[in-house]
Order: C-alpha cells, then structure tokens, then sequence
C-alpha cells in the first residue's frame, strides 16, 4: 500500500452507504482518482468542511494499487472558490468545467502533464471567480480544457501534409482535430468550413493569460462560428454531451445570464 500526501481538487462526489463518500479528485501527481471517505458525511475531525465541489485540498489517500479505489484518509481544506457559489452562471460553468475534467482526465497520467492540467484547473476557477462568464469566455474555457487534456486544435497548418493556410475559408476536420488545405480536402467529406479571423482568434485565446482575454474581441458571427466549432471538438472527444451542458446554454441565452 503506498500513501500519497498531495494537493488535489474536488471533481465530484457520490454518498454511499450510511456515511460514505466516493470522491472523484485531480491530483498533479496522477490525474484523476477515485477514492472512499470512510465516514466522511460525519466525520468532522478527519474532513472539516472540505469534500465539496470546486475545493482544492490537501489530502492523504492509501492507494493498494493501480486501479483499485484508493482510501482517503485525511482532507484538509486550501481554497473553496467561494465565489463560484454566490452566483448561477459562474456555478454552472464551473460544474460544466469538473465534468469535463472529470470525463476525460486520465488515470495514472503523465506526471508533468498532470501536473499542467492541475495548474491550468485552479487558475480557470479562479478565473471564473472573478468575472461574470459571457459566451466568449465559455469558448475559450472549453477550448483550454481541452488543450490542458492535451487535446490542443491545429488551427494553422494542414495536419495532414503540414502545408501552411493562406485562404480566408477554412476547412476544418473535429475527428483530425485540425485544418486541412484546399488540394488534401478536395476528396473529403463531412468538413466544416471556418473563417481564418475566427481561427487566428482562437489560437490567440489559447496563449492569454486569464486577464488578458478581453482584448480578444469577437463579433457575433466569429464567436458563433468558434462556439459551434469547440462545442464539435469538445463532444467528438467526450462521446457524450454533458449533464450540465444544457443548463449552460440555457443560462447563457438568457438575458440575465453571463
């Protein structure tokens, strides 16, 4: 049995049993692991307030091995994003974010890749903590999930023969995950065709930092283009379309949302 002492963030949580939780967490070390709180719905000493969504804690976790659902032994609380919890946008677009993290992050992962997903994880949330999230921000939060996953678009150069873009319309292909020239899309089907402005706009959105992202303008048309081209990207990926999705879009369409 190996015990781990690290950071970790709160990605979901299941009751079990009469006082048992099943915590799904993000670990630098690791990715994602599943572990049982033995007690945790009445254990104050062990788990003060600290296995709730969004939180970033400090645990112990008893690992037997690979595979098998570890034991969290301790969790001490770091940061709660309280201001994800005081109002409904920001909290259904930081739940739509740990389900995405959660769908895809893998187990036993790459240390250093890990390590870049946690980092990029705890600086969205607290991005979303100090903004109200409009349409533009949801797209570029959904397409650096998806680069922090290692899902990064090639926005800029055929990904299949690597030659460089120069028309004002795009083809793009989700299952390639990237642009393709004009003579390699000639025999192809299923394609979906993107102005180059929208593109450039979305490679930029990658690089930013968090505060940054307001000097990336987008008019409606491009921003619709880039919604619909990440929300392909993103459900190619995952398989399935997400629980919170459809609260997300319905509090992003109303007036008082964003």
């Amino acid at each position: 049995m190996t015990t781990l002492r690290t950071e970790a963030l709160v990605l979901r949580y299941v009751e079990f049993g009469e006082s048992d939780l099943i915590i799904h967490l993000l670990v630098p070390e690791l990715g994602k692991l599943a572990a049982i709180a033995k007690g945790a719905r009445r254990s104050v000493k062990r788990f003060p307030g600290s296995l709730d969504l969004f939180n970033h804690v400090q645990i112990q976790v008893d690992r037997r091995h690979r595979g098998a659902l570890a034991r969290l032994d301790h969790a001490k609380l770091i940061e709660p994003f309280t201001g994800l919890r005081v109002e409904t946008t920001r909290f259904a677009l930081g739940c739509y974010l740990l389900e995405i993290l959660d769908r895809l992050t893998p187990e036993d992962g790459v240390r250093a890749e890990m390590q870049r997903l946690f980092r990029f994880a705890l600086s969205a949330l607290k991005a979303l903590t100090e903004r109200n999230p409009d349409e533009r921000f949801r797209t570029l939060l959904q397409l650096r999930a998806l680069d922090a996953l290692g899902l990064r678009p090639e926005f800029s150069r055929c990904v299949r023969c690597g030659a460089a873009l120069a028309t004002q319309t795009i083809e793009f292909s989700v299952p390639e995950g990237g642009v393709v020239c004009d003579p390699c899309s000639s025999q192809s089907h299923g394609l979906i065709r993107v102005h180059r402005g929208t593109l450039r706009t979305l490679e930029r959105g990658l690089d930013f930092d968090w505060d940054q992202l307001d000097r990336l303008a987008m008019a409606t048309g491009p921003l619709d283009e880039a919604h619909r081209l990440v929300g392909r990207l993103q459900r190619f990926h995952l398989g399935v379309e997400l629980r919170s999705e459809h609260f997300v879009d319905q509090l992003m369409r109303s007036p008082s949302g964003g």
